[in-house]
């Protein structure tokens, strides 16, 4: 829980589960996350691998993210929460 305990979390890395997004798509998918926050999400996610970070040289910058092998390990756990969400909504 200490890896994926918070709000942002769990919400990159199940948009991530379809494969490597841009900084600024994947930014936009999360509704709500400061610059500032998920800045600091990805760099936490990245620092626990979960994810990497691929940055290519060119300009304006490009910056993607994708699931690490210890990321996709979260796969189950990750699209069970999302069921478990959209059950509990239509309640």
């Amino acid at each position: 829980m200490n890896l994926i305990g918070t709000k942002w979390k769990p919400l990159i890395l199940f948009h991530l589960l379809e494969g490597s997004l841009r900084s600024g798509i994947l930014q936009k998918q999360i509704q709500g996350i400061s610059n500032k926050m998920f800045t600091q999400t990805v760099r936490d996610l990245e620092k626990d691998g979960l994810i990497s970070r691929k940055v290519y040289p060119v300009v304006p910058p490009k910056v993607e993210y994708k699931l690490t092998t210890r990321g996709k390990s979260l796969e189950a756990i990750l699209r069970s929460l999302d069921q478990w969400g959209l059950d509990d909504s239509q309640k």
